[in-house]
């Protein structure tokens, strides 16, 4: 593999070898076309050089010294069986510039992250340093609001540490709600029960949860109880204790629903409030967000958590952290 030089951005020049001693992963590790590779030389001007199972590396010493790490978490990454891309190599080298995050971006061979969720089917672990304190605030606190765009992995990880405890018996039920308010558009009369009615409002739930548990385990858990899915209204006059409790889309709740909801806060249990406070899809006349009025009132109030994303946050597709940026930027 050869390609024209990128020239490093400071510091002084420095090269590095790093060796791997399992090949057969090399071209996984370097991606189709070594996309990865040049991903790395684009994200901090180094130059990576490629031959059999020696990778050299090139640029200011820094930079050199991240990219080897990168690399290496990466490589670490795959032996144990998960699949990377260039949204994973942007995350890595995220972290690896964070010097709090000791233990998620590790270059002892075999390491494993000092912050992960394991459930049935999968195991995350984050891609970002906000994801990295989203994920400790999730197992250290009682009440958590998780505010940020979309695609920043809110409440995916908030299912996926809720399966978690699910699984270990932390809690003995699972309860995910949201308001249903219609994103923009008039849907009309929807036809049948009230099942029908309201899960195309939570789909956005079924499918986390199905991404954390095999599909036969999430019907029998909502069969039996353990596992609820339900609208916002469903809520009141309720007491959730023993649960793990779920608010998505919290932007579109009214003051009056985000109290009644909060204070259904029970013994035993974790509620994650999740939302965009940008993106609010309240009707006109409602007046204010339930989100933003509960962030401002509960702001520094003891045992309760605040996490703020940002697009540099989103891990989809990298052109969706560049629309929020252009949207949430100057003149928006």
């Amino acid at each position: 593999m050869s390609r024209k030089p990128v020239p490093a951005r400071s510091g002084e020049r420095s090269r590095a070898e790093v060796l791997f001693d399992k090949p057969q992963l090399l071209a996984t590790l370097f991606g189709q076309y070594d996309q990865n590779l040049v991903a790395l030389e684009n994200r901090l001007g180094v130059y990576i050089t490629a031959r059999g199972n020696r990778v050299g590396l090139e640029g200011s010493a820094e930079h050199v010294a991240l990219a080897r790490d990168v690399l290496q978490d990466l490589y670490h990454r795959l032996q144990r069986g998960e699949e990377i891309d260039t949204g994973l190599v942007d995350a890595s080298i995220a972290m690896a510039s964070e010097p709090t995050l000791d233990g998620i971006v590790s270059t002892e061979r075999g390491a494993i992250p000092s912050v992960m969720i394991r459930t049935r089917k999968k195991t995350i672990v984050p891609r970002t340093p906000a994801q990295a304190h989203y994920m400790r605030e999730l197992s250290t606190n009682d009440m958590i609001f998780a505010l940020g765009p979309a695609g920043t992995g809110k409440t995916y990880i908030a299912v996926a540490q809720a399966v978690s405890q699910l699984i270990t018996g932390s809690v003995q039920r699972l309860i995910l709600s949201r308001p249903a308010v219609e994103a923009g558009e008039k849907l009309g009369f929807l036809p049948g029960d009230m099942k029908e009615k309201v899960d195309p409002y939570l789909r956005p739930l079924y499918d986390a949860l199905h991404d954390c548990l095999p599909a036969e385990q999430v019907e029998r858990r909502i069969a039996s109880g353990e596992i609820e899915i339900a609208p916002i209204a469903f809520m009141r006059g309720r007491t959730l204790a023993d649960a793990f409790v779920i608010l998505d889309e919290a932007q579109n709740t009214t003051p009056a629903q985000m109290k009644m909801f909060l204070t259904r806060f029970g013994q035993n249990s974790r509620m994650v409030i999740c939302g965009d406070p940008n993106q609010t899809d309240l009707p006109g006349g409602v007046g204010s967000s339930g989100l933003a009025d509960a962030t401002m009132r509960l702001e520094g109030v003891e045992g309760i958590s605040m996490t703020r994303f940002t697009a540099a946050d989103v891990v989809r597709h990298p052109i969706v952290g560049r629309i929020v940026e252009a949207y949430e930027g100057p003149g928006a």
